[in-house]
């Protein structure tokens, strides 16, 4: 690693890219890996729980770090009111699959996403909980990047996408294959 005096620590205004990965206490699996960075600038776009981002705060670029989380503090107890079953036949075709999310809007014009977690001959499941309701999980982040954010950054909240001429150079032709 670098000499640390060297290096900006996490703080409000730097532009942080990590990765991460949810495990499950009890299974030791992993629930979610994001292997391609993410970023964000700390303090203006906080993406990830604040249990989380308050513990990246001093961290450093290489940095390992892992923060459990009960999940019931952070998205609440278990609602079984919110898984519903129903017959396969009263289900559109395109929400017969395990995985696929479902916006709804009660009558008061609230929505919530629903996720499809059983399907059956005969049934569908959806489920209105966050799948990490009822587990007790640790967050595994790797930090990546940390620097000042640019003032663009800053107003958006995260890195700006480079454009193809930022890539190849302004002075190279690109075509598509």
């Amino acid at each position: 690693m670098n000499d640390p005096q060297m290096e900006d620590p996490i703080e409000d205004g730097k532009l942080v890219e990590l990765t991460y990965k949810v495990i499950d206490v009890k299974t030791r699996s992993t629930l979610t890996e994001v292997e391609y960075p993410i970023g964000y600038v700390h303090g203006v776009n906080e993406i990830l729980a604040p249990q989380v981002t308050a513990e990246l705060v001093g961290k450093l670029p290489g940095d390992v770090i892992e923060v459990p989380i009960d999940c019931n503090e952070l998205f609440g107890e278990r609602d079984e009111s919110l898984v519903v079953t129903d017959l396969i036949e009263n289900v559109p075709e395109e929400y017969r699959e395990v995985g696929t999310s479902i916006l709804m809007e009660n009558d008061q014009g609230d929505t919530k996403t629903f996720l499809v977690t059983r399907v059956d001959e005969k049934t569908v499941t959806i489920d209105g909980n966050n799948p990490l309701c009822g587990r007790e999980v640790i967050f595994r982040l790797q930090i990546l990047t940390v620097r000042d954010a640019t003032p663009e950054e800053l107003e958006h909240g995260g890195p700006i996408e480079a454009s193809i001429s930022d890539v190849v150079g302004s002075d190279q032709t690109v075509r598509p294959v």
